[in-house]
């Protein structure tokens, strides 16, 4: 059990069955009477958030959550499908589930799914991809302003903004928390 006292942001406690992260966090101690503790939380099977203050005192069960390694093997039309490394079961999470992720998957890669009750609820991709670029304009002679971009579409369809240096069929890496071009890969 985990004591009002000991909430801090990112902490995951258990609400109601189910699984909750808090985002912001405040200690207010009032002239007189108990200290509060007020939290943002956010759902981590549908994503909704609200406020709730706590007196000292009070006590949470901790979420227990599992984190596996997972590869991405393909996506159909209305499944991505992963296979765990060590047990080779797969499993199969809806385009709701993967969310933004999806513009980074691509065949093999090693993903990290969060687990609650052999559910799963979330997926985290590497913070570096490599990608291959399948369709961008070549830069035109005279556009060569410092820092000047085009668009650049991936081999998963995702279009991003990258360097007029860069060419068609190059292998770049891409930052998945921004979504922005980083470096083109050394062959």
């Amino acid at each position: 059990m985990i004591e009002a006292g000991e909430l801090r942001k990112g902490l995951k406690i258990l609400l109601d069955g189910e699984p909750y992260i808090i985002t912001e966090f405040q200690f207010v101690k009032p002239g007189k009477g108990q200290a509060l503790y007020k939290c943002k939380l956010k759902n981590m099977i549908n994503g909704t958030q609200f406020d709730r203050t706590w007196r000292s005192g009070e006590k949470f069960e901790k979420a227990e959550l599992e984190e596996h390694s997972m590869q991405f093997l393909y996506a159909d039309d209305d499944a991505f499908h992963f296979m765990n490394t060590e047990t080779y079961d797969q499993i199969a999470l809806t385009a709701d589930q993967v969310g933004d992720a999806k513009n980074f998957l691509t065949e093999n890669l090693i993903v990290e799914i969060l687990f609650f009750e052999s559910s799963a609820i979330g997926i985290t991709v590497p913070n570096f991809v490599e990608m291959q670029i399948v369709q961008s304009d070549p830069g035109m002679k005279g556009d060569t302003a410092t820092g000047a971009t085009k668009p650049a579409t991936m081999e998963t369809g995702y279009t991003l903004q990258v360097p007029l240096f860069v060419d068609q069929d190059e292998v770049i890496k891409i930052d998945t928390r921004t979504g922005e071009y980083v470096e083109r890969v050394k062959k």
